[in-house]
């Protein structure tokens, strides 16, 4: 059995200390599980700005003492993240890796674009990533951007696009087993292209849908995640609040 936590959307900034007080109770709660999570996935914008001081605040995700596999989502900046977060040398190309727990692949693809709210996965991100599926694996693909609408007028603006090309890759692959992303703030279950898509909630704030009010932001429901259950070739997921 393999369980991981997914965590997305911190938005750490220099806002008098409420989104690190958020981060904070994720943390709490993570370290009150009975059994710890094999890995923390974290699916972007991590900081609000993309700068250092936000990167540093960042750093209290390893308390917890597990592998942490994070993707920048578009308010980070590429250099900045590699910097602070990956301990790796400034550059501003797509930042794609692999990350493996157990015999699971998480392929952490790079759906920002510089200066921009909405998604694309660069082409050498989608060969990048044919190439990680292909190892046969049970797989799953990780980025920022949802490749498809969810309902909610705004998010639907910013999604991710050029979603037929990924689309092409994931029909070359049935080892995939999930897409996992962030961006939308909310708790969400979808599917593209056959294969499920599993948005977590956000940390920083939780969007009212069109249906339950005016579409704008709650910024004082409660942090939440997604924990990812992944046993005998079956994906379980359960989405809980942090107190």
């Amino acid at each position: 059995m393999t369980l991981i936590a997914h965590v997305s959307d911190t938005h750490l900034a220099d806002d008098g200390g409420r989104s690190a007080e958020r981060v904070e109770r994720v943390v709490r709660y993570l370290q009150g599980l009975r059994r710890p999570v094999d890995a923390v996935l974290v699916t972007g914008d991590i900081a609000d700005h993309g700068l250092p001081a936000e990167y540093a605040a960042a750093r209290v995700l390893g308390r917890l003492g597990v592998p942490l596999l994070q993707l920048p989502g578009n308010h980070d900046e590429r250099s900045a993240f590699r910097q602070a977060l990956l301990g790796a040398a400034p550059d501003s190309g797509p930042v794609d890796q692999v990350g493996r727990v157990g015999d699971l692949v998480f392929a952490l693809c790079d759906s920002s674009i510089p200066g921009r709210d909405d998604g694309w996965l660069a082409e050498e991100t989608l060969a990048w990533l044919d190439t990680v599926l292909a190892e046969g694996a049970p797989s799953f693909v990780c980025f920022h951007h949802p490749p498809v609408t969810i309902g909610h007028p705004y998010a639907d603006r910013v999604r991710q696009f050029g979603e037929e090309r990924l689309a092409a890759v994931l029909g070359r692959h049935p080892n995939v087993v999930a897409l996992l992303c962030g961006h939308i703030h909310s708790a969400t279950v979808s599917t593209f292209a056959g294969v499920l898509v599993l948005a977590a909630p956000g940390v920083a704030s939780t969007p009212m849908l069109p249906w339950e009010g005016d579409g704008g932001l709650d910024r004082d429901a409660p942090p939440a995640l997604a924990f990812h259950l992944y046993e005998d070739g079956r994906l379980t997921t359960h989405y809980r609040l942090c107190p």
